[in-house]
């Protein structure tokens, strides 16, 4: 069973996506990056949907870089989620190794069946 990591400040989006995701997957989640990175170090997971803007010491960009550095986690797949939507945003965080650009609002249904995609190949 793939594992999934939610990483959102706001409970209710954690919720609307693990509800989404079902039981296919196991589902962990963070509130914030630095969390979120310590979970990721520890349970390595297939792949983690990240928010951008969080509060605390590490923001979604930071996580990703992190994720993308650490030779433990050269497999980890990274969706980014956020309500930063400008052209440029997308461009950077893709150019910093994002697989997938969500903008809030999104569907819960493309984000599932876009997690299912990056983990089928």
């Amino acid at each position: 069973m793939s594992k999934i990591l939610l990483v959102d400040d706001h409970s209710d989006i954690r919720r609307l996506v693990r509800i989404t995701l079902g039981k296919a997957y196991e589902v962990l989640e963070a509130e914030e990056g630095l969390t979120a990175l310590e979970i990721a170090r520890r349970q390595k997971p297939d792949l983690v949907v990240l928010d951008v803007m969080m509060p605390g010491e590490m923001d979604g960009l930071q996580v990703l870089d992190a994720i993308k550095a650490d030779p433990a986690l050269i497999k980890t797949r990274v969706i980014m989620v956020t309500a930063r939507g400008q052209a440029q945003d997308y461009e950077y965080g893709m150019k910093r190794g994002a697989d997938a650009y969500f903008i809030k609002p999104f569907s819960p249904l493309q984000l599932v069946a876009a997690i299912k995609e990056i983990l089928a190949h």
